[in-house]
């Protein structure tokens, strides 16, 4: 009675020892049939779910301040080309026309050797020009010229382009290394239009021995705004031309 007493009320194994149990009973049995490895376990881990893809947004590209504007490409044959080839081709026929194949030959043989004279100047400044884009620092003159100058990079271009010596060979290079190194419109219009008016090469070799101190003087002091004013304006309506696209960066 004691025994069944005690039968009835001695608690049930563990879970754990009945695992074992288990575990021990099927090592026995496969042990010889060499079904078991190091990689073998009774009871194998829970695999990981799979991650799933990050639904966070990439990083933000770099500034595109910081790389270098890429160059403007340039077409080889343009509509300019196409008007000036038809506007050639109609004056030829109407001086043939008028004189006949001689007329043609002598134009042709006269505008073959100043050809030939302005060739030597036009690959001198195609050369400065290059040259000046890859010696000036891109950082400094997008800083001073850049579009961010304000009244500081007109002023810049204009006094720049008073002081610069030499002929259309020169100006324009130079006005064009300066657009492919960081400077903006407005400070490139600014130094060509300063140039053209105030440049001091032509009024010292020509316009004061011709016109007077006086009068070039007074010419100059009148002028002085104009290259300011024009490069702000051309800056204006560039800006609305063709505005730069928002970047994460600039609404933060």
């Amino acid at each position: 009675m004691r025994g069944r007493l005690f039968a009835a009320h001695s608690p049930a194994p563990a879970q754990p020892c009945a695992k074992r149990a288990w575990a021990l009973s099927w090592f026995r049995l496969h042990r010889g049939q060499g079904l078991l490895n190091q990689d073998w376990h009774p009871f194998p881990p829970i695999q990981a779910p799979l991650s799933e893809p990050s639904s966070k947004d990439p990083a933000p590209a770099a500034d595109a301040e910081s790389e270098p504007r890429p160059g403007r490409v340039r077409k080889p044959i343009g509509w300019s080309t196409l008007v000036i080839a038809a506007l050639v081709a109609l004056s030829a026929a109407l001086v043939w026309r008028r004189d006949g194949t001689d007329g043609v030959l002598e134009i042709l043989t006269h505008d073959l050797s100043l050809f030939g004279g302005i060739l030597p100047r036009v690959l001198a400044g195609c050369l400065l020009g290059a040259f000046i884009s890859e010696i000036l620092p891109h950082e400094k003159v997008s800083r001073s010229l850049g579009p961010k100058s304000g009244l500081k990079g007109l002023l810049i271009g204009t006094a720049f382009g008073a002081i610069l010596p030499g002929g259309p060979f020169t100006a324009y290079p130079v006005a064009s290394a300066l657009l492919a190194v960081g400077a903006d419109f407005g400070a490139t219009i600014a130094m060509v239009v300063s140039w053209t008016l105030i440049g001091y090469g032509r009024a010292v070799a020509w316009e004061i021995p011709i016109m007077g101190t006086d009068f070039t003087l007074w010419r100059i002091v009148i002028s002085l705004p104009l290259p300011v004013l024009a490069g702000a304006l051309g800056r204006f309506v560039y800006v609305r031309m063709y505005p730069k696209p928002v970047t994460k960066d600039d609404e933060t």
